[in-house]
């Protein structure tokens, strides 16, 4: 299994964003990941294509692009056009997610589904075969900066062990509330794909890169 850090740039400062890009992928994240909210799946209004089309020169590593946005399937292709490498949609926020994740497929990048705190992991059923990654939501999502629901834990768990169970590949990604505390608790629980936000960009990104980037590669040889 694949370990890596993907650094959340919601955190990062936006006055120098792509100096922040580059502080964290010369300090060892494996993938950036992209918030991306509409405002009215979540209350929080983000970013979009122009800044994701403006940035995808700062490097080469992918940029996971999680869309907290109602009727995801209006934008796949643009985003993809932008430079996104995985695209995540909400289990949530569409009618026809097998549809939605199948219009993924099509466009040639990687298939992510999240769900959120509240969702049951029997969501699954019947779409793992349509994805590549589950991105499970460790806090409510909207905001930054929010405690890791610790309930959690056991969601992951379950996850690992179903796809150990079905001889699954199966990328196991958390976002939410991940830090020095709580970093262990989520790589022990099976999850081996790590959004890490404000433990990145408050401080010293890179050399928080490099420490959390550390702690991984401990577990993984562990």
């Amino acid at each position: 299994m694949e370990y890596r850090l993907h650094p959340s740039i919601l955190a990062a400062d936006f006055k120098s964003l792509g100096n922040e890009i580059e502080s964290v992928v010369h300090s060892g994240a494996d993938g950036i990941h992209i918030d991306v909210m509409d405002g009215d799946f979540v209350p929080q209004i983000s970013f979009g294509m122009p800044v994701i089309r403006s940035i995808r020169d700062a490097t080469d590593i992918p940029f996971d692009v999680h869309l907290m946005v109602n009727n995801p399937e209006r934008y796949i292709e643009e985003f993809v056009r932008c430079g996104a490498d995985i695209i995540t949609i909400h289990s949530e926020a569409t009618r026809d997610v097998e549809n939605a994740l199948k219009q993924i497929r099509r466009a040639g990048v990687k298939v992510g589904l999240a769900l959120n705190p509240g969702t049951s992991l029997s969501t699954l059923d019947y779409l793992l075969d349509e994805v590549d990654m589950v991105l499970l939501m460790t806090v409510n999502p909207g905001f930054g900066g929010q405690k890791y629901i610790e309930s959690s834990t056991r969601k992951i768990k379950a996850l690992r062990e179903r796809a150990i169970s079905e001889g699954r590949d199966l990328d196991i990604e958390v976002d939410g509330g991940v830090t020095r505390e709580t970093l262990p608790v989520v790589l022990e629980s099976g999850a081996n794909i790590i959004v890490m936000g404000s433990a990145i960009f408050r401080g010293d990104a890179s050399e928080n890169t490099k420490k959390y980037k550390s702690e991984i590669l401990k577990h993984r040889e562990g």
